[in-house]
């Protein structure tokens, strides 16, 4: 277990392969959000689930931008695994999804303006209009697709400045996703940015999440995988994820 000191605050972790994921519930991270929504600064967070830590395991600049996000959430039964072999405890999965659809939640009863960022043409704005039929009132001030080259970024987000979102999602997977959300926070200034992965596909409706099942059983993993043979680069991970957690010195 490791404390990491931010400012003021001072943040109770535990590192996995290096990289250090806040010990939070689902409760305890909204909380946490709701305060960075209330204060005068842009937040970075991260929600790592086992790629991303693999991944930045072998990626040093990676790796510093997760150590310099406010808030890393434990994305992933396999971040769960990894840290009770550490033997410490992540009490749940606090996933982007998950974050994703309680904050249009609560945007929809405190007004915050959200932006979605990411996927393919038409996925980020059909994704907007279900959330929005789902949470009446849910204030998603504007979407765009993310097929777009990193020398575009900064053209990118002035168009998202311009509409002054509290709360940026971006969907266009690690570590894309958190480079754009570092590169352009000055310009953005959301109170929250955070990378969501194939959260927007998942409100969109074109991918499914997994049904309880696989989720109970945690084979999410496996279901992804049968939806989409193309997940496979990244699906490939988990079991050097699990190699390297094994091998690492507790």
């Amino acid at each position: 277990m490791a404390s990491i000191r931010l400012g003021a605050a001072k943040r109770d972790c535990v590192r996995i392969l290096g990289i250090p994921v806040d010990r939070v519930t689902m409760d305890q991270t909204l909380e946490r959000l709701e305060g960075f929504l209330e204060s005068d600064r842009s937040h970075l967070v991260v929600t790592a689930d086992a790629t991303a830590i693999v991944i930045a395991h072998s990626n040093s600049a990676f790796k510093s931008l997760i150590e310099s996000a406010d808030l890393v959430t434990p994305d992933g039964n396999g971040v769960i695994w990894a840290a009770k072999h550490r033997g410490t405890q992540l009490q749940e999965r606090v996933s982007g999804v998950d974050l994703v659809d309680r904050l249009c939640s609560l945007s929809a009863d405190k007004g915050y303006r959200i932006f979605f960022l990411g996927s393919g043409p038409g996925v980020a704005e059909l994704a907007a209009e279900k959330l929005r039929l789902k949470y009446p009132g849910c204030n998603i001030v504007g979407s765009r697709h993310g097929y777009f080259p990193a020398e575009s970024d900064e053209i990118v987000a002035h168009e998202i400045a311009a509409l002054q979102p509290d709360i940026l999602f971006v969907a266009m997977g690690m570590p894309r996703q958190e480079e754009f959300i570092r590169a352009t926070q000055a310009v953005i200034k959301p109170k929250v940015a955070m990378g969501v992965g194939g959260s927007l596909d998942v409100f969109s409706g074109k991918a499914k999440r997994a049904p309880h099942a696989f989720q109970r059983v945690k084979l999410e993993w496996l279901w992804r995988l049968l939806l989409n043979p193309r997940k496979f680069a990244k699906v490939r991970l988990l079991p050097k994820f699990v190699f390297l957690v094994l091998r690492e010195k507790v």
